[in-house]
C-alpha cells in the first residue's frame, strides 16, 4: 500500500535530471527543488508519469505541494530526493489531498470524508469519466471548504481516480 506524503513550499530550482549514463531520456525527467517556510529543502524527481493537477506548467517561484510515496526506496542523500507522484500549484480556495479512501470515502489518516455531490466530477488521470464507485482506491481530491468535524467532511469539486 502506498503511503502518500505531501511537502509544501516554493520551487527554487528546476533543471533536467539525467537518469542514466547513456543520456537516453534526457529532458524527460526534471529535478524540482522545493523549500518550505522553515527552510527545509526537498528535491522532487518529476517523471513523465507524474500527475500535474490541472496540467499546469510549473516555474521557479510557484508555491506547490509535491506528493510522494513514503514507502518507496530513496537514496540517502541531502537534501532528500523523492519521486513525485503528484504535483499541484497552490490555487486560492482549492485544497488537494492524495490518499487511499475506503468504501465510506474516508481517507486512510481519518482526516477527510468525501460527500459526493451531483456537481462533483469523477475522472481518471487521463481526463475520461470514471463511472464506478471511487471508494477503496487511491484518489486525488480537489476540494474547498470543510466542516470542523472529525473527520472533516467536504463535497469535492473533482476526484481523480488513480488506477
Amino acid at each position: 500500500m502506498k503511503n502518500f506524503q505531501p511537502f509544501h513550499g516554493m520551487i527554487t530550482m528546476i533543471y533536467d535530471f539525467k537518469i542514466d549514463e547513456s543520456g537516453e531520456g534526457l529532458g524527460c525527467y526534471k529535478l524540482m527543488s522545493v523549500e518550505n517556510k522553515y527552510g527545509t529543502v526537498v528535491n522532487f524527481v518529476v517523471a513523465p508519469n507524474t500527475y500535474f493537477v490541472d496540467h499546469v506548467m510549473l516555474s521557479v517561484g510557484d508555491m506547490v505541494t509535491g506528493v510522494y510515496d513514503a514507502n518507496a526506496a530513496v537514496p540517502l542523500i541531502f537534501p532528500p530526493q523523492f519521486r513525485a507522484v503528484v504535483m499541484a500549484r497552490d490555487t486560492q480556495y482549492q485544497n488537494v489531498k492524495v490518499d487511499y479512501f475506503n468504501s465510506q470515502l474516508v481517507s486512510s489518516d481519518n482526516k477527510l470524508r468525501l460527500n459526493i455531490a451531483p456537481c462533483t466530477q469523477i475522472v481518471l488521470e487521463n481526463g475520461q469519466a470514471f463511472t464506478k464507485n471511487p471508494g477503496d482506491r487511491n484518489l486525488i481530491v480537489l476540494y474547498g471548504a470543510t466542516t470542523k468535524s472529525i473527520p472533516a467532511q467536504t463535497s469535492p469539486y473533482r476526484i481523480i481516480v488513480m488506477c
